[in-house]
């Protein structure tokens, strides 16, 4: 059973989480106000919209090595928080470690298989959290991974099974819509309405959200109301990446001049692709008949 479900006391904190909206589970909640099974499930929160909000180092200064070993939830977030913070071989190891040795742990399941995920250990994340019972969460990363691997089928067809399970759960609109994004047509149309609801919504907007809404416009060929919407999660987190490079995809399909700041993932991205080609294309020689 999903420990965030909607008969749970952590019901309206997960739902934030899942909004994005990181700084609210952080403000808003105290774990000491939860019951004491709880608490543990709040922290780890707590500690993923850290991670999400960029602050790596501040939950390894927070969880140290030997205070991870006392538990397979604060080892799972340490793992996560490695790999976001540059120590990504160290985070995979341990990694493989608490999939070994807890896999039945939700938490591990969910942030040791985000760390397999993201150093290209795909299937043995999939492995990982195969072994969920009723976690969207779960189910979340199981979507993406999926997604990651142009298998379009295989996520439509997990976010589908959640639905026989979670209804008409958060999560498992925002599966069914990041599905939609990928399969495009008419799927562009029902994607938006999930992230309007959410960016439009006083007590659920976020950056993310924004975000989302703003791309599935871009998709749709609506570029004033993508554009707005940028600018909105802009208004909220000035030095967002994703919307940054969002909105330099957008100005750049518009003809607007524009630039990206040089240490965004995509220019580091698009840099090793340009190097993996010229190193690709130094093993031929060109061949000219006279």
């Amino acid at each position: 059973m999903d420990p965030f479900s909607t008969d749970s006391e952590l019901v309206n904190i997960h739902t934030a989480f899942t909004q994005a909206q990181y700084n609210l589970v952080l403000s808003d909640y105290e774990a000491s106000s939860f019951s004491e099974s709880n608490r543990l499930a709040v922290q780890v929160l707590q500690y993923r919209a850290q991670l999400a909000l960029g602050q790596a180092s501040q939950v390894l200064s927070t969880i140290s090595a030997s205070k991870a070993s006392s538990s397979p939830d604060l080892a799972a977030v340490r793992s996560l928080a490695l790999y976001l913070n540059g120590s990504e071989d160290d985070a995979a190891t341990q990694a493989e470690s608490l999939a070994e040795q807890h896999g039945s742990n939700v938490n591990v399941q969910v942030l040791a298989g985000t760390v397999l995920a993201r150093a290209g250990k795909q299937e043995q994340a999939l492995q990982l959290l195969a072994k969920h019972e009723g976690s969207l969460d779960a189910v979340a990363l199981i979507v993406q991974i999926h997604l990651s691997q142009n298998r379009v089928d295989l996520a439509k067809k997990e976010a589908q099974s959640a639905r026989a399970f979670a209804q008409d759960a958060l999560g498992v609109n925002l599966c069914e819509a990041w599905v939609g994004m990928r399969t495009g047509g008419d799927a562009y149309q029902a994607a938006f309405y999930v992230f309007e609801e959410l960016a439009q919504g006083p007590s659920t907007v976020s950056a993310a959200s924004l975000i989302a809404q703003a791309v599935a416009e871009l998709h749709l060929h609506r570029f004033e109301e993508a554009e707005s919407a940028l600018g909105q999660a802009l208004a909220l987190e000035p030095e967002n990446e994703t919307a940054l490079v969002d909105k330099y995809v957008l100005d750049t399909i518009t003809g607007k001049e524009t630039t990206l700041p040089k240490d965004t993932e995509l220019l580091e991205d698009l840099d090793a692709k340009r190097e993996a080609f010229q190193q690709a294309l130094s093993k031929y020689s060109p061949k000219f008949e006279a």
